[in-house]
């Protein structure tokens, strides 16, 4: 997460070295209008900043992976990005409404004109005749972008509204971008500023027309047929095995995909819960029911229907010098560690030294028995805690169950906030920071 927080202060710190570089917060000409001005440019070269590379983040570009350390930690870095263009956008509206409003009712008075304005030509002409058009759409489109935003962040609105309601922010980004090349101060282009606004409105520009046209993970997705379905009530848990078809390029365990049962539904990510081989080529997905849609899936699945499975996404991959590991499973988390056992069993176990630390709130017998049979063949030491018999797992109880602790990675899958308490309390005790890995599974 350290990495999420330097990459996104570090983007605006970026722009507006690059944007102080061709204007100044604090203009030479005293008054209000003079300071407006340049408050105006600066907070829209920060939205269109923002909003051009959380565009970017949308088309899910895998060659970024492995530099912000997989796709959940860039979805968490395209959802701050959102709501700091929603912040700077405001402030943008504000000083550009704002001050309409404020000369209207009497407040201010508008600084009278000193003669014509310079005559321009060219290309400056052609802008400087859009003015007006560009004003008044990029109103309307930030109103849009502030309600979808605004829907992207309230978790009680559905996932499914939600998949199509965000698709609508690429038109409003594209008409942001007309807003933005009119509006912008012309002699910024011919700066650093201009040039770094014009690569990321032109990315920006390509993702968000890949969205609107449906190519998002086109080239990743292959289609599938359920083989087999095994339902865990007790734990609310549905095993569901798919047959890929050719084109899937296989998979390490610890990543994810994302699984279309139906249409109206569009795709969910799941964490696959198998190893990948391509003589066999089989996916498992452990879903558990934490909405209406996994909540119906036990209903709706049927062996034979055919689904969609895109990627594989995700760096929760085990890599590390480390051969000590402490892997902990809360919940649904325990699925990783699932595909990462069966791979280790395949391939004969290996040099690493595992700890495999299961917590659980429902005890299944049948769950629990496959479990134990995976840690077994991959010689791998399986502690299993249920909340009601054994008690909650803490960082100081960890540090008792494990030896060696302060020498391992330790490998974490579950309700965030857990992680966050591990973390903390193995760090504090000696633990690297970059030890510790989280995956952030959470997609909106």
């Amino acid at each position: 997460m350290k990495r999420m927080v330097w990459v996104f202060w570090g983007f605006l710190a970026t722009l507006s070295g690059l944007w102080l570089l061709a204007d100044t917060l604090w203009p030479a000409q005293a008054g209000y209008f003079a300071f407006r001005i340049v408050w105006v440019q600066y907070s829209g070269v920060l939205v269109m900043g923002m909003m051009s590379l959380a565009m970017v983040l949308a088309v899910r570009p895998v060659w970024l992976e492995p530099q912000l350390r997989g796709l959940d930690k860039m979805y968490r870095l395209h959802k701050w990005l959102g709501v700091g263009a929603l912040v700077a956008g405001t402030v943008h509206w504000l000083w550009a409404q704002g001050t309409k409003w404020a000369v209207g009712w009497g407040w201010l008075t508008r600084p009278a004109r000193r003669g014509q304005p310079p005559e321009s030509s060219g290309i400056e002409a052609v802008l400087r005749d859009w003015r007006h058009t560009a004003e008044d759409v990029g109103e309307w489109a930030f109103y849009a972008a502030v309600v979808l935003i605004a829907l992207a962040l309230i978790k009680r609105f559905p996932y499914r509204l939600f998949a199509k309601t965000h698709h609508l922010l690429a038109v409003a980004y594209l008409v942001l971008v007309f807003h933005t090349v009119v509006l912008l101060q012309f002699d910024y282009w011919s700066q650093p500023i201009g040039w770094a606004m014009a690569l990321l409105t032109a990315a920006g520009t390509v993702s968000a027309l890949r969205v609107l046209l449906g190519r998002v993970g086109a080239g990743r997705t292959v289609g599938g047929a359920i083989e087999a379905l095994q339902h865990y009530p007790a734990l609310g848990v549905l095993e569901t095995t798919l047959r890929v078809d050719a084109g899937w390029h296989g998979h390490r365990a610890g990543q994810f995909a994302f699984v279309t049962s139906s249409r109206a539904e569009g795709a969910h990510p799941y964490t696959i819960a198998s190893a990948w081989h391509p003589q066999d080529p089989r996916i498992t997905f452990v879903t558990k029911a934490l909405g209406d849609h996994t909540a119906e899936l036990p209903q709706t699945l049927r062996v034979g229907q055919r689904v969609t499975v895109e990627g594989p996404y995700g760096c929760f991959t085990f890599d590390g010098p480390q051969t000590r590991q402490i892997w902990i499973g809360a919940g649904i988390g325990i699925t990783p560690f699932i595909a990462r056992m069966k791979q280790l069993a395949r391939e004969g176990g290996g040099p690493h030294d595992i700890d495999l630390i299961h917590t659980t709130v429902v005890e299944d017998a049948v769950a629990l028995g496959k479990m134990r049979a995976d840690a077994q063949a991959a010689g791998i030491r399986l502690h299993v805690l249920v909340d009601a018999r054994d008690g909650l797992l803490s960082g100081e109880r960890l540090r008792q169950m494990v030896p060696g602790w302060r020498d391992a990675s330790v490998w974490f899958c579950g309700p965030a906030g857990f992680g966050r308490a591990l973390r903390a309390d193995l760090q504090a005790q000696g633990l690297r920071a970059s030890a510790f890995h989280q995956e952030l599974f959470e997609m909106r």
